[in-house]
């Protein structure tokens, strides 16, 4: 109800009460929308981050494996374990370990691509003795750490890491060592083909093969050292160097060889060993790490299945999975 005095009109009180009320409530309605506008700008932010840390581990996972010539881990299915070697699968929190192993853990580890060149001299980083070929010659502990399997990892899938330390000739970490030389025998059982062979990688007692000029300087046989696998006059000085991937909490790590002493050791035989490495973060909140490395076709092509989810603080998951083949990009 409007009063007047003269030519005055105003508004009663209880009309600008209604129309304070009325403001109010558009205030309020107004914010929320803001509110939720910001609150969608941030979902929409945290799930194109996840999508592009998920993304770039995936990529660097994918371009090593398809750059390397073996696939290192996970192993073959062994029919002697409980638990399926050839699926490794972490998540965050813990997921019951499979059979009698003790914990669930993931690990993709290749042999070192022919395309690093850290020390950038020209020459491969995985040529160990220069000599223009990569990986033939191994030694007895083919990664040359000092650790059985890979140094301060787990190999074979059983929660346990590194075990009987003082057998480090034993590759695969099942108790035993150099019981598998290079051939198309699986000669322990355990679903796998060369992945344990002595210093004579063949076990034939002869530099290289017996009975080939391996290196192909029209001599045959030419020294009496049978771990001379490439027949160059010395022996076991080009093993493995691998690149592994693997969760450290929900941390996704990278760890890479280098041509240089890193760890300050020179001792037993030599500043640079497989002990030389540096590690570096590829994706941070990872909650589920899967590797998987199906059975062979009829090619023998071996295959990668690769699995990865982030999750962020307001719990959005983005999910990336990639099929890669072993030496695809060679």
């Amino acid at each position: 109800m409007r009063a007047s005095s003269g030519n005055c009109l105003g508004f009663t009180l209880i009309e600008l009460l209604i129309a304070i009320a009325l403001a109010a409530l558009l205030l309020v309605a107004a914010s929320g929308l803001v509110s939720n506008a910001l609150g969608t700008d941030e979902l929409v932010a945290e799930r194109n981050e996840l999508q592009r840390d998920a993304r770039f581990a995936l990529e660097r996972m994918v371009r090593a494996v398809s750059h390397s010539r073996k696939l290192l881990l996970p192993n073959n299915n062994n029919p002697n374990t409980n638990w399926p070697e050839h699926i490794r699968e972490q998540t965050i929190p813990a997921s019951p370990p499979i059979g009698s192993s003790v914990f669930a853990t993931a690990v993709l580890a290749v042999t070192l691509p022919e395309y690093v060149d850290l020390d950038a001299d020209g020459i491969p980083d995985a040529d160990d003795d220069r000599d223009g070929r990569i990986d033939e010659d191994l030694p007895n502990d083919i990664h040359h750490d000092f650790s059985p399997g890979i140094m301060g990892i787990d190999d074979d899938g059983d929660g346990s890491v590194d075990e009987n330390p003082s057998w480090y000739w034993d590759d695969d970490e099942d108790g035993t060592y150099n019981e598998d030389p290079f051939g198309h025998i699986d000669n322990d059982g355990d679903g796998a083909f060369s992945e344990d062979p002595p210093s004579d990688s063949n076990g034939d007692g002869c530099p290289g093969i017996c009975g080939v000029d391996d290196d192909g300087n029209g001599t045959v046989d030419g020294t009496s050292d049978d771990t001379d696998d490439d027949e160059d006059g010395t022996g076991f000085e080009d093993g493995y160097d691998p690149v592994v991937f693997y969760l450290d909490g929900d941390v996704l790590m990278e760890r890479m060889p280098v041509p240089w002493n890193a760890d300050g050791i020179s001792a037993p035989d030599g500043p640079v060993d497989g002990r030389d490495f540096v590690e570096s973060v590829i994706a941070e909140n990872v909650t589920r790490f899967r590797v998987e490395r199906p059975l062979p076709g009829s090619t023998n092509t071996q295959l990668v299945d690769l699995a990865l989810e982030l999750t962020g603080p307001t719990r959005t998951v983005v999910s990336l999975n990639a099929r890669v083949r072993v030496g695809g990009a060679l």
